[in-house]
């Protein structure tokens, strides 16, 4: 069942039990946009990365999730997950 996800920069939505939490850390140019993928081991240690995409890839997979990116924006992207 698809959802629709409204992120602000900094803001975080966890894609499901047993899966990463991701970020939007908006854009640092006009035409790439970041998420980042934060993955919760051991006791709430974690770590996490930056991944960049282009403006124009509209449908990516992180965790073996499908996410379609509506808008973006560098204050805030619009997904449905799932």
């Amino acid at each position: 069942m698809a959802k629709t996800v409204v992120l602000t920069v900094g803001d975080a939505y966890n894609l499901g039990f047993g899966k990463n939490r991701i970020r939007y850390a908006g854009m640092p140019s006009d035409k790439v946009y970041s998420i980042v993928p934060m993955k919760w081991e051991f006791f709430y240690r974690g770590y996490s990365w930056n991944q960049f995409y282009p403006v124009s890839k509209r449908d990516i997979n992180i965790d073996g999730i499908d996410i379609h990116i509506e808008d973006v924006n560098p204050d805030e992207i619009r997904l449905i997950v799932g």
